[in-house]
């Protein structure tokens, strides 16, 4: 269990770097106190524009794929046609971007207020399938362009990741890739729940202690 629990570490202490509160603090202000208050990618471009969350992009990306490649090396960097994981590898590295998944969720850097990990999701993916990430990818830039909208195209390329693994990995793996993209659904259903009392609290404020 040596090459999971250094997986799980590393992966874990790479996805709680907090990248676009590092961000926000360079223009003076935190993306959790602000905007949808999701320390992530799409707030950051809200409250900032592109060019100032491009580093939050890569940043958040690369963490999911450095905790897959930590992940690797320590099982052994075994992997199949196409370089998909494979063999002892596959334990560490999906661990590995679990734990990321969940740094970045629950940062110890960052107060354990953190996002909803699906960059940080992708990056590791990467490393899991490679091919299927670049089907990923192209269809992000198709779905894109067709429809003039870089969240369509996020939304499509992200949610057909298992769908392009099963050309290549066996179900299984694919089952596991679902079971990471489950996190993804947790972090949105507690940032709705989230939102929902701020709105009550809010709508309390308004009426004052008489309403």
């Amino acid at each position: 269990m040596t090459p999971v629990l250094v997986a799980v570490t590393a992966g874990y202490l790479l996805g709680s770097v907090p990248v676009a509160v590092l961000v926000g603090r360079l223009h003076g202000f935190d993306p959790r106190a602000a905007g949808d208050r999701n320390p992530g990618f799409w707030n950051v471009m809200e409250l900032l524009g592109w060019r100032a969350a491009v580093p939050v992009f890569a940043g958040d990306l690369l963490k999911g794929t450095a905790a897959g490649l930590v992940g690797l090396v320590a099982g052994g960097t075994e992997t199949g046609p196409l370089w998909v994981v494979d063999g002892a590898s596959v334990l560490p590295v999906y661990a590995a971007v679990a734990a990321a998944m969940a740094g970045h969720a629950w940062p110890v850097f960052a107060g354990w207020r953190g996002g909803r990990s699906i960059l940080t999701f992708a990056g590791g993916f990467a490393v899991i399938c490679p091919p299927a990430f670049g089907l990923g990818l192209a269809l992000l830039v198709g779905v894109s362009l067709a429809r003039g909208s870089f969240a369509w195209g996020t939304r499509v390329a992200v949610f057909s990741l298992p769908v392009l693994q099963l050309l290549f990995m066996p179900p299984a793996l694919v089952a596991a890739t679902g079971g990471l993209m489950c996190l993804i659904g947790l972090r949105f259903g507690q940032a709705a729940l989230a939102g929902r009392r701020r709105g009550r609290a809010r709508r309390r404020r308004v009426r004052g202690p008489a309403g």
